[in-house]
C-alpha cells in the first residue's frame, strides 16, 4: 500500500510538472534560446583565439625559417674560412630550429583542423538558432491567436458583438435625428408668411422680393447706353 502511495505522489508530480512547463513553455524557449545564443558567443570567442595563436604560430615559424636561412649562410662562410668550431655551433642552432620548425609544423595542422571543426559547428549551431529563433515567432503568435480562438463565443466575441450592435443603434438614433430635423425645418417653412412670400416671389408670383441678376443687367446695359 505504501508503495502504491509513493508511485501515485510520483504521478501526480509528473502531471504538475509538465503542466507547469506547458504554462510555461513559451517563456521556457525564449531563456533557452538566449542560453544557446550566449553558448554560441562563447564558441565563436573559442574560435577567434584559436584562430590568433595559429597566427602567432605562423609568424613564429617564418621567424624560425628566416633564422635557419641566415644561420645556414653564416655556417657556410664560418666552414669557408676554416672555423669548424663556429661552424659547428651554427649547426646545432639549426638543428634545434628545424626541430622546433617540426613542431610548429605539426602544431599548425593541430589547429587548422580543430579551427575546421569548431568554425563547422558554429556555423551549424547558429542555423539551428536562427530556426530557433524563428519557431519562436511563430509559437507567439500561435499561442495569442489560440486565445483569441479559446474566447469564441465568449466575453471576448461576445464584446465585438454588443460593440457592433452598439454602433447600429448609434447611426439608427442619428438617422431619425436628421430626418426629424429635415421634417421640422419644412413644417416651419410651411407656416411661416416670409417663407411662403419668398417661395411665391422666386415662382415669378408678383413683385421680385430684391433685384435680380438680370434686372441688374438691363440696368447697367440702360446706363451704358444713355452714356453713348
Amino acid at each position: 500500500m505504501f508503495k502504491l502511495f509513493l508511485t501515485l505522489l510520483r504521478g501526480r508530480a509528473y502531471e504538475a510538472e509538465q503542466q507547469v512547463l506547458d504554462s510555461q513553455a513559451i517563456p521556457l524557449l525564449g531563456q533557452q534560446i538566449r542560453d544557446a545564443s550566449a553558448a554560441i558567443q562563447s564558441a565563436r570567442r573559442a574560435v577567434a583565439i584559436a584562430v590568433a595563436q595559429n597566427e602567432q604560430e605562423v609568424a613564429q615559424h617564418r621567424k624560425a625559417l628566416a633564422r635557419i636561412a641566415d644561420l645556414e649562410t653564416r655556417a657556410i662562410v664560418a666552414l669557408e674560412k676554416g672555423n669548424d668550431s663556429l661552424a659547428h655551433e651554427a649547426a646545432e642552432a639549426i638543428g634545434w630550429l628545424e626541430a622546433e620548425c617540426g613542431a610548429s609544423e605539426k602544431a599548425q595542422a593541430r589547429f587548422h583542423a580543430s579551427i575546421d571543426r569548431m568554425k563547422t559547428v558554429v556555423r551549424a549551431a547558429e542555423s539551428r538558432l536562427r530556426e530557433l529563433h524563428r519557431g519562436e515567432r511563430v509559437a507567439r503568435a500561435t499561442e495569442q491567436t489560440q486565445k483569441l480562438d479559446r474566447s469564441a463565443g465568449t466575453l471576448g466575441l461576445s464584446t465585438i458583438t454588443e460593440a457592433e450592435e452598439t454602433l447600429l443603434r448609434l447611426r439608427t438614433r442619428q438617422q431619425e435625428i436628421d430626418s426629424t430635423a429635415d421634417a421640422l425645418r419644412e413644417m416651419d417653412a410651411g407656416t411661416d408668411p416670409s417663407a411662403i412670400v419668398e417661395k411665391l416671389a422666386r415662382a415669378g408670383c408678383g413683385a421680385p422680393l430684391g433685384p435680380d441678376a438680370n434686372t441688374v443687367l438691363a440696368r447697367l446695359r440702360t446706363r451704358m447706353n444713355n452714356a453713348a
